[in-house]
C-alpha cells in the first residue's frame, strides 16, 4: 500500500500532495475506527474489510496446507503509521504476539520524517545451489562448467518463466570448490533475478534443469540442487539522518550525547554475540512481524538474516 508523493522540506517537515502515512492518535481509535482510517487511505472493498473483521483461515484449509492439523492459531494484525521511505509514504501491516513493537515503529517512523529523511534500497539476485560430488579433477571441472557459462544461462531461462517475462532470470554462475568430510566438491551457484518474488520455486526448478547438464560436464554425480537462503547477494539497505537529534533527547541527554549513546549500544552488539542475539531479535521484530502479517516465510528470512551477522564469525 502506498502513496506517490512529491517531498519538499521546510522547517524539517515534509509536505506531500498525495496521502500522508501521518495519522496522528491512530492508536487512541477503536478498532473500527482504524479500518475506516484505512479505508480512506487505501479503498478497501466489502470482501477486504469483512476479511480484516473475521478469522479468514479456517481449520478446513488448515488441514489442506499442513500435516496433523488439529486447528488454527491466531496472531494479532496491527498497521504501523508514519513510514515514509524514498520519497513515499506506506501502512505498513504487523502480525505480532508481543506488546510495543507496532508502537515503537510508528514512533520510530514519525520521528524520522519530522526530523529528518529514511532512504533504502535493493539488490536483485538470489542463490540457489548445484552440488557435484565425486568428481576426479575438481580444478577442471570447474574450468569446464565456466567455460559452459552462456549455454547453462540460456537452459536455465528456457522455461516459461513468469520471471523472465518480467525482465528476471538467471544472471551468473559462480563455480567454487569445496574441502569437505566427505571430500571435495563442486558447488555451481546458479544467481537469479526473482523481480519482486520470493523466488524458491523458480530458482529451485532452474538448478533442477541444471544439475545433470553440470553433472555431465563436471563427470561427477549431483546431490543437491536447492535454494540458499542466505541472501548475501539480494540485500535491503535502509538508513536514515536526523537534521534534528533533539528528538532523542527525552531522558535528559543533550542531543550529542544521546546519539553517542546510540552508537555505543550498538557497538557493544557488534563486539559481544550475547548482546547481538537480542539486539537482532529486537531488529527482527519489525522484519518478522511484515513477513508474517504479507505471508511470507520468516522462518528463511531469519536464517539469512542471522547467518549474515555471523558470516565473519
Amino acid at each position: 500500500m502506498e502513496a506517490t508523493l512529491k517531498l519538499k522540506k521546510e522547517n524539517l517537515k515534509f509536505e506531500t500532495n498525495g496521502k500522508s502515512s501521518r495519522i496522528p492518535g491512530f492508536y487512541k481509535l477503536e478498532l473500527a475506527q482504524r479500518l475506516d482510517k484505512l479505508d480512506d487511505w487505501h479503498k478497501l472493498t466489502r470482501n477486504e474489510k469483512w476479511m480484516l473483521k473475521k478469522e479468514t483461515l479456517t481449520p478446513e484449509l488448515a488441514d489442506v496446507m499442513i500435516e496433523n492439523a488439529i486447528g488454527v492459531f491466531g496472531l494479532p494484525l496491527g498497521m504501523a503509521v508514519n513510514l515514509r521511505l524514498n520519497d513515499k509514504d506506506y501502512l505498513l501491516p504487523m502480525a505480532i504476539e508481543e506488546s510495543s513493537v507496532v508502537a515503537a515503529a510508528s514512533n520510530a517512523a514519525r520521528l524520522i520524517r519530522e526530523n529528518g529523511i529514511m532512504v533504502g534500497q535493493a539488490t536483485e539476485a538470489i542463490i540457489s545451489q548445484i552440488q557435484i560430488v565425486d568428481v576426479a579433477d575438481p580444478e577442471a571441472a570447474k574450468q569446464k562448467i565456466l567455460n559452459n557459462k552462456e549455454r547453462l544461462l540460456n537452459v536455465a531461462n528456457q522455461n516459461d518463466f513468469t520471471i523472465v517475462r518480467l525482465g528476471g532470470g538467471a544472471r551468473d554462475i559462480e563455480v567454487e570448490i569445496l574441502e569437505t568430510l566427505s571430500g571435495p566438491m563442486i558447488i555451481a551457484n546458479l544467481l537469479v533475478d526473482c523481480r519482486d518474488a520470493m523466488g524458491a520455486n523458480v530458482v529451485n526448478t532452474m538448478a533442477e534443469n541444471l544439475g545433470p547438464i553440470i553433472a555431465e560436464l563436471a563427470n561427477g554425480n549431483v546431490i543437491c540442487q536447492i535454494v540458499s537462503n542466505l541472501s548475501d547477494r539480494r540485500m535491503v539497505k535502509v538508513k536514515f539522518e536526523l537534521d534534528n537529534v533533539d528528538c532523542l533527547t527525552r531522558a535528559g541527554y543533550s542531543s550529542k550525547d544521546a546519539a553517542e549513546r546510540l552508537v555505543k549500544a550498538y557497538h557493544f552488539a557488534e563486539a559481544d554475540p550475547h548482546r547481538a542475539a537480542t539486539h537482532n531479535k529486537g531488529v527482527m521484530n519489525g522484519i518478522d512481524g511484515v513477513l508474517i502479517a504479507t505471508g511470507n516465510d520468516w522462518r528463511a528470512v531469519d536464517a539469512g538474516v542471522h547467518a549474515y551477522a555471523a558470516r565473519n564469525g
